[in-house]
């Protein structure tokens, strides 16, 4: 099975938050294991740091050397994930969260998410 770690799944991941469960993190300590991160969640945790909303312990480029060392592969934005995008119900007004349900789907990963909003989309959803 493969992953795509939720923008939040990544940041407790990060940090060592007890947050996320230890079977989450067992999971995303696996190197064998397949992992990925969207750049939405990159763009969005840009976002979130400039207007004040997220305050990092770490600088936002050590993110991306993070990412490396813990062998998640970040994918980029393409033209079919934003096809399934297109054809997504109107379920949930963040187009972070619709970006990402996008990728899981078109890529058929997992998303690892504690996001109960995001049961809504036919996405298989992970937490514990």
């Amino acid at each position: 099975m493969a992953y795509l770690l939720d923008t939040h799944t990544f940041l407790w991941f990060v940090a060592g938050d007890n947050q996320l469960p230890t079977s989450i993190n067992k999971k995303l300590s696996d190197i064998n294991l397949p992992c990925f991160l969207s750049i939405a969640s990159l763009w969005e945790i840009a976002i979130k740091k400039q207007i004040g909303k997220l305050d990092l312990k770490i600088g936002f480029d050590e993110l991306f050397r993070f990412a490396e060392r813990n062998q998640i592969e970040i994918i980029a934005i393409n033209e079919t994930h934003l096809t399934t995008l297109l054809g997504l119900d109107f379920l949930n007004n963040d187009p972070f969260d619709r970006i990402i349900v996008s990728q899981a789907i078109s890529e058929d990963l997992t998303l690892i998410s504690r996001d109960k909003k995001l049961k809504n989309y036919k996405v298989k959803l992970q937490w514990d």
